[in-house]
Formats: structure tokens, C-alpha cells, sequence
């Protein structure tokens, strides 16, 4: 993700004026739209990003529902004067004056996810969505567009709500998805853009709509105006912020026409542990020995037939495993990490393979999934998934373990992967396990009970 500070001078406005005079957008058009959805991470986003949209379409008679977040209760955490209990109060007033200066018709609803927090409960997000989409179809039977901020902004909560709108929309046909910068064009360099411009989607704003956005932005003042005079509660969209989202046209991010990510290649991975033997610090680090641990205290049961790790690297977890299952195989794609393996865990079997498609033979009471997902393409991923459901014993476990902040080597994230999981898998999560580094799930077969069922504790 990517770092900067709000309070540094960034891009200027003017200076993004002669690039975006060269960018030949497609048009947003409104003419078939039936329905707009508009995600707002925190109270102003909607306006900064897509205010001008919200208030020409619900001038034409498109019906429009903002899907507020969170609050925004974080915007000043060295606020000197001001809680965040009281700035949420004073956020959520803003948010209502703000729509209603754009149209009175507009509606909306609020999630109460905490400000910064929407990583740690995506569903969240995503259970709302799909509710208002449903909705949407059933009473229009046309097409919706969903407007999201840009996965690239910067901040958090924007990354995690762009991603969870382009999984909804990605299974709607009837759904359409743009995004817009809020943070980006202070960051981001026209001489050098990160953002994606080939995708670039503009709507014209007309005087009346222009001065309505202008309305609804002076509705924050807690964000446009300093909080006071003290020291940390400066403002936070200030003049030189507010020009890059008060032209007379609106920018946004169509989805980029891509090839499907394939999965991490073979030789990536030998040239990996020709760098570093060891792989990663699986010994040495305290994070990779408190995951492991609390990967094998999440495991429902005491004792396992036979154990299947996918992705088994050096052996360090595998040598955990052949103390909880009386039969173990691990699998890597590549070579050199078994040579270790098999030293470190005498009594685990090892198979190179590329998996899913060199899937070993064998009935499994538990597949473990560590760290491997997102080094798979989607495909591969769903593959996989397949491969576990048709060799897992009706009392055996997948369990997930993958980690959450960037991996320039990974084709998707733990996120994502965790979600496709739950998504895919017959029967609800058994564990789920979510914090900031990584996110663990335990996936059961149709036999498998709580433990405290399994022992007689309870009936």
C-alpha cells in the first residue's frame, strides 16, 4: 500500500490539468442505468469522489443509496479538543447535510464498521452489497451501477472496500463497476501515474451540479475547517485538497481488461531458494513460530490419520504435524526445500508437485493450506478447493493460513484467498482467526463437531 502523509504539499491540481487534457475517457453513461450504489469508506468520500455522479443521476430519476462505512471517527487521532465519539456524532450529521445538498432523494445506509477497521471485517461490506444489489435487481430488472474508490488510493479501508465491490460486482452481469481517487491525486505523479488512465471513465458536471458538490463538501466542516487552532486538529481537506475534486468533470477508474494472473511459477520459486536456502525465517522469527502455534491449537482435533500440507517449503510446520497425525505427506513445487524438509521431519513422506494438477492419491482427515493461496491464480485456486473436497474424510479439516499485508511475488492476497475459501466451501468456517498479520480459517468435512461435542461435554 501505498505511504504518504495528507499534511505534505503533494501534487498540485493545476499540475495534473495539462494530462488529464490528454486523456481521452470513456463517457459515464447513465442512459441504461437503473439503480446507483455508491460505497463511501468514510463520511466526504462520496462527495470527494462522487458527488457530481450521485446528484445527476438522481436528477435524472436514477435512484441512488450511499453505503456509509464507517464514521470517520479517526480523521484526527491527536486531536486535542475533539473525541473520536464526538467526531463520529459530528461526522454523521455532515454525512446527512452533505446528501441532502446533493438531492434529497438520495438515501443511504451506515454499516458502524470502527474507522481503519473494514480489513478486519470485510463481510461486513460484503453481506451489505450484495443485500442492496439483490434488492436492486429484483425491483428494477436493470443494470446498477456500483461506485467504489480505486483499490490503489493509499488508505486502507479505500484498498479493502474497492476489493470487496469488485468481487461482488465480478459474479453480476447486471452490475457495472467504477471506481474513483480520493488520496491519489495528491500522492500520484501525472509524469508518472500509477493509477490505471487507460481505464479512465469522466462525467461532466454542469454549473448546478458543480455548485451542489461545492455545497455538500463546505457540509464537513469538521474536514475543511480546523477543529481548532491547537496542534492536531488541523484540517483535513483543505483548499489545495478540495481543488482536485471540485473541476467541472469527474474522474474515474473503469475495470481494467486483463489476463487472468497465472499462478507463481516453478522457476520463481527455485530462484527463491537459491537466494535464501532457508526459504524464509521460519525458525527465527517469533511471528512464523506464534502462527504456527496458533495454527496447531486451532486444529479440532488431537490426533489425525493422515495429513496432507500443501506447500510444506522447509518442513518446519511439517515436522509439527507428524507429532499430531500418524501419517504425513508435505508436497512443494520445488526441490530444494525438500532436501531440508526431509532432514528436519524424519517421519513425514515429501513429493515434489505442482499442485493443483499433480495431486497425490490418499484420503485426508487434514489439509493444511499455509501461506500457499495466493501464490495461485484463480483458477488454480477453485482447482485446488475442488481437489481437497473430493479427498477429504467426512471428519477431516482444511485449515488456512495466510498473510495480510503485500506480496510482490503473490498473484492475489490472504483476504482474498480466505474469501474465495468460505465462498467455495459447502459448510461454514469451524475457526476463523483474523488479525492484522494473518487470517486463519478451519474448514470442516460433513462429520466434523465442536470439540466440546466431540468430548460429551456438551449435547
Amino acid at each position: 500500500m501505498v505511504s504518504f502523509d495528507h499534511r505534505e504539499p503533494g501534487t498540485p491540481a493545476a499540475t495534473w490539468t495539462p494530462f488529464l487534457d490528454a486523456v481521452t475517457p470513456r463517457p459515464v453513461d447513465l442512459a441504461d442505468v437503473a439503480a446507483v450504489v455508491v460505497v463511501a469508506p468514510h463520511p466526504d468520500d462520496e462527495t470527494l469522489g462522487a458527488g457530481g455522479l450521485i446528484a445527476t443521476a438522481a436528477d435524472a430519476g436514477v435512484p441512488v443509496h450511499v453505503v456509509l462505512v464507517t464514521l470517520g471517527e479517526g480523521s484526527h487521532p491527536d486531536s486535542p479538543t475533539t473525541t473520536a465519539d464526538e467526531l463520529a456524532a459530528v461526522r454523521a450529521g455532515e454525512f446527512r447535510d452533505a446528501l441532502v445538498a446533493l438531492h434529497p432523494d438520495v438515501t443511504a445506509g451506515s454499516l458502524g464498521v470502527p474507522d481503519v477497521g473494514l480489513r478486519e471485517q470485510p463481510e461486513t461490506l460484503r453481506d451489505a452489497l450484495v443485500a442492496r444489489l439483490d434488492a436492486t435487481a429484483e425491483a428494477s430488472g436493470g443494470r446498477t451501477l456500483l461506485v467504489a474508490p480505486w483499490q490503489g488510493d493509499g488508505h486502507r479501508d479505500h484498498r479493502v472496500a474497492g476489493e470487496v465491490a469488485e468481487a461482488v460486482a465480478s459474479g453480476r452481469p447486471e452490475v457495472d463497476l467504477v471506481s474513483y481517487p480520493i488520496w491519489a491525486w495528491h500522492w500520484d505523479r501525472p509524469d508518472a501515474p500509477a493509477a490505471p488512465w487507460d481505464t479512465a471513465h469522466a462525467l461532466a458536471l454542469s454549473d448546478d451540479v458543480l455548485d451542489r458538490k461545492r455545497a455538500a463538501l463546505a457540509a464537513y466542516r469538521s474536514q475543511v475547517l480546523p477543529l481548532s487552532p491547537a496542534p492536531g486538529d488541523e484540517a483535513i481537506v483543505d483548499e489545495r485538497h478540495a481543488a482536485h475534486h471540485l473541476r467541472d468533470v469527474e474522474w474515474f477508474f473503469g475495470t481494467a481488461v486483463r489476463t487472468p494472473a497465472s499462478s507463481r511459477s516453478r522457476e520463481s520459486f527455485d530462484a527463491h531458494y537459491a537466494r535464501k536456502p532457508e526459504g524464509w525465517d521460519f525458525d527465527g522469527s517469533w511471528y512464523e513460530r506464534r502462527k504456527r502455534a496458533v495454527t496447531l491449537a486451532a486444529l479440532p482435533r488431537e490426533r489425525y490419520r493422515s495429513a496432507l500440507e500443501i506447500g510444506c517449503a522447509t518442513g518446519v510446520l511439517t515436522a509439527a504435524l507428524t507429532e499430531r497425525a500418524d501419517d504425513v505427506l508435505g508436497t512443494d513445487i520445488a526441490a530444494a526445500p525438500l532436501d531440508r524438509a526431509r532432514t528436519r521431519a524424519p517421519l513425514a513422506r515429501f513429493l515434489q508437485a505442482a499442485l493443483p494438477d499433480d495431486w497425490p492419491e490418499g484420503t485426508w482427515d487434514l489439509v493444511v493450506l499455509s501461506e500457499v493461496g495466493y501464490y495461485l491464480s484463480d483458477a488454480d485456486l477453485d482447482r485446488t478447493v475442488d481437489r481437497v473436497l473430493g479427498s477429504l474424510a467426512d471428519d477431516g479439516v482444511l485449515v488456512a493460513c495466510h498473510w495480510r499485508h503485500p506480496d510482490d511475488e503473490a498473484v492475489s492476497s490472504g483476504d482474498a484467498v480466505d474469501a474465495r475459501l468460505a465462498e467455495r466451501w459447502p459448510r461454514p468456517a469451524l475457526v476463523r482467526h483474523v488479525e492484522e498479520d494473518f487470517v486463519l480459517s478451519v474448514l470442516p468435512g460433513p462429520g466434523v463437531v465442536a470439540v466440546a461435542r466431540a468430548e460429551g461435554l456438551v449435547r
